[in-house]
This record gives structure tokens, C-alpha cells and sequence, in this order.
């Protein structure tokens, strides 16, 4: 079960996803290890075992608040971010949500993946009253800050100590974008 799609060409779309069939499950943990091993992974250096990248899209999908979207190239995932909603007990932050986990696969780059994931997303966030989306990226990930200052995501701080990358400390920029006015 999928939400609205956004096509960026004939064979580029994104889309919200509820669940993967066994080719998709396939397809993402292969674009996700590409993707780390290429220096563009999320959180992780070093690619682990594929039993356990699929356990955890697995668990991705079946976690309260976190939505998965994926990219496609040919109808294969290429490509993924999720949204974070946030938690209940933060009232007075409702209004916003988080994308965390953004990748596209080394074969699909430059060609609107990334784009497609984000205005997905926003599409998404918007429909479920968010006005907020906010992200945060390590320094290395020059792509992924090109691609959000290029649609319209504002840096507001620099944690100098964000991440330890082979012994040495790495920056983490912080970004946020509001898309559409709060409800009230």
C-alpha cells in the first residue's frame, strides 16, 4: 500500500510506502549498502549483515510516527527518507516533523531522486497538518546540502561535534523549512 506518488521524469517517482513486498524489501537494502559504502548511508559507516538491514526495514515500517518514502528508478527502489512524527508529549513542537534517513543509491544519483523523496514528504507533511519539516546532515554529506539549500531549507546551527568519522570529528548541520502556515 503506497500514498500519492511524485514523478520527477517517466522512470523517476517517489511515493509513501506502508509496506515491501520481498523485491522491495531486496531493492532497498540494496540501494541502503550501496549507499553506505559510498560514503552516502545514514548514520551507519559500514554496511551490516543483510539480515539485519532487513530487520530493520522491517521495523521502520511498523513503528508508530515514522513513514517510510521511497524513490524509483524502473519501478526499483533507488533511494529512501523517512518522517518523523512528533512524539505526543511534545506539544508545543506538533507543528513539526523530521526527516531523518535520507539516501539515494550511487546508480541513481543526479538523476531527481533525492528531489523526489523530499517533495514527497512535503506533500505528505503538509496533508497531515505539519508546517514544519526540520533535518540535520553530517558536513561530508555535500549532496544532500546541496540538494536541500537548493529547495528552499534554511541552516540554522552547526554542532562541531556531531559525528566521529575514522577517529576524527565531523560537523552536523541543522536545517528547517516552514511549508504552510500553522493551523491553529
Amino acid at each position: 500500500m503506497s500514498g500519492p506518488s511524485v514523478t520527477m521524469s517517466p522512470n523517476v517517482f517517489a511515493e509513501h510506502v506502508t509496506d515491501l513486498s520481498p523485491g522491495d524489501l531486496s531493492d532497498i537494502v540494496d540501494a541502503c549498502i550501496q549507499a553506505i559504502v559510498e560514503g552516502g548511508g545514514f548514520g551507519w559507516l559500514t554496511p551490516p549483515g543483510r539480515p539485519e538491514m532487513e530487520k530493520y526495514w522491517r521495523g521502520v515500517l511498523i513503528m508508530p510516527g515514522r513513514h517510510l518514502f521511497v524513490s524509483r528508478v524502473d519501478g526499483v527502489i533507488s533511494g529512501a527518507a523517512q518522517l518523523l512524527e512528533t512524539p505526543s508529549n511534545l506539544e508545543s513542537q506538533r507543528h513539526s516533523a523530521q526527516i531523518t534517513g535520507h539516501f539515494v543509491a550511487p546508480w541513481a544519483r543526479g538523476g531527481g531522486n533525492g528531489k523526489a523523496i523530499v517533495r514527497a514528504i512535503e506533500y505528505f507533511a503538509r496533508q497531515q497538518g505539519y508546517s514544519v519539516l526540520k533535518l540535520d546532515l553530517r558536513e561530508t554529506q555535500k549532496a544532500a546540502i546541496a540538494l536541500y539549500h537548493s529547495m528552499g531549507y534554511v541552516r540554522w546551527g552547526i554542532n562541531p561535534y556531531y559525528a566521529m568519522i575514522d577517529g576524527k570529528m565531523v560537523e552536523g548541520y541543522y536545517y528547517t523549512k516552514k511549508i504552510q502556515e500553522a493551523e491553529q
